[in-house]
């Protein structure tokens, strides 16, 4: 008992010995930094400044958009360095990896965003149906999913009727007009070019009649088995064609109104980060979907490395309009802030400064300035967060030095 009271009675001691050094060091510091006495009375405020804005002053005491004090500019001041503005190293510069670029004139045309579903382009879909009656008696296609080429083959079918007519084109060797028409009734009868040239050269009927693949492609419907009986009406393969793919979007009707079909449009992934494919509006629907009250539109983009498949999802960019000069910078130069938007600009002699801007339309990777800056002005693109926040200290330390104790 007696040594909790010593070790209880010693840690009280330190506690008060650490308070009263806090106290003593604190007036030491604050005397240290207090200006001489009259010296701040000699001093003449000429007009405050802006914390994050030098070209906005005010001739009187004022607060900004986030309730942060104005600076105050004193007599002899007023052409110094801005409150704000930060001076760092070459090496350090470097090391923070800052890049710039420059405030430009650019074309810029209203982007309309949207995500756009993929799918397949059904103008290259092939369908694959007989036109006799028969048996198949072998499939080479295995799976759907399985990508075949132009001109292999799919299936192979005994038809009575097909084997009929081989016959008969081959009985009228000597007669030309009813080898014409037997040979029209074989294509007809669907016998690919192919079948019919080797019917010529060996002079036999074949059985099982070859089917061939009518273009590149990818099997997403394989409705056939060796043995089936065939008819006309079943759909027994169907190709897509991915070379070529459609993006259907859902618009807003505010949207709607500014696109046309032949539209240039842009198409992005997250699947493939970094590639962009370039297509057109293909198509506008007439209707307003009834339960999402949005326009579909169908766009079309050449894909021939078959990046993009069926059922991705994509970020959409169309240009809608006609393209105007306007004043610019790359989109990322842009800080967000709760008081509006600014960018840090890059001074000479490794100096950066944040600025407010106001901006315009953003279109692709640039955004429009309508005010704050000049053509030509050099920008941070990388690295602004860290230089920003340097420059909000800084003014705010400013702040602090200039209020009266």
């Amino acid at each position: 008992m007696l040594m909790n009271k010593k070790i209880w009675l010693l840690a009280l001691v330190l506690v008060v010995t650490g308070v009263v050094t806090g106290a003593l060091v604190q007036r030491y510091v604050a005397s240290m930094s207090m200006p001489p006495q009259g010296e701040v009375a000699e001093k003449k405020i000429l007009f405050y400044r802006h914390p994050m804005d030098p070209a906005i002053t005010s001739d009187k005491p004022a607060k900004d958009d986030m309730d942060m004090d104005y600076i105050p500019v004193y007599e002899g001041e007023e052409t110094g360095a801005d409150a704000s503005t930060v001076s760092i190293s070459p090496q350090v510069v470097n090391n923070m990896g800052v890049r710039t670029a420059r405030v430009a004139r650019t074309p810029l045309a209203q982007i309309v965003s949207a995500v756009g579903y993929i799918g397949v382009d059904e103008g290259r879909l092939h369908h694959l149906h007989v036109r006799s009656e028969g048996w198949v008696e072998g499939v080479r296609v295995k799976f759907v999913g399985q990508r075949v080429r132009a001109g292999e083959i799919l299936f192979e079918m005994y038809s009575p009727k097909l084997l009929t007519t081989q016959q008969e084109y081959l009985q009228a060797h000597d007669d030309p007009m009813l080898r014409r028409a037997a040979r029209a009734r074989l294509q007809a009868l669907g016998m690919a070019e192919a079948e019919i040239r080797r019917l010529e050269t060996t002079r036999k009927p074949r059985r099982a009649v070859a089917f061939y693949a009518p273009a590149d492609g990818v099997v997403t419907v394989l409705a056939i088995r060796p043995g089936m009986y065939l008819q006309p009406d079943t759909e027994a393969v169907t190709l897509a064609d991915l070379a070529s793919v459609w993006v259907q979007v859902d618009i807003f009707p505010q949207q709607a109104a500014l696109l046309r079909a032949g539209q240039e449009a842009e198409v992005r992934s997250a699947d493939a980060p970094g590639k962009v494919w370039r297509g057109k509006v293909d198509y506008l629907y007439p209707e307003i979907d009834p339960v999402t009250r949005t326009l579909k539109a169908r766009l079309r983009f050449d894909n021939p490395d078959e990046i993009l498949k069926p059922n991705m999802y994509a970020e959409v960019s169309i240009a809608a309009g006609e393209a105007r000069e306007a004043l610019t910078v790359p989109r990322e130069a842009v800080i967000q802030t709760g008081s509006g938007r600014r960018v840090i600009v890059a001074l000479d002699a490794g100096k950066f400064a944040p600025r407010a801007v106001e901006t315009g339309m953003e279109a692709g990777e640039r955004t429009e300035i309508l005010s704050g800056l000049k053509e030509g002005e050099a920008l941070v693109i990388s690295g602004q967060f860290l230089i920003d926040s340097e420059a909000s200290l800084k003014a705010a330390f400013t702040r602090m030095s200039g209020e009266t104790p």
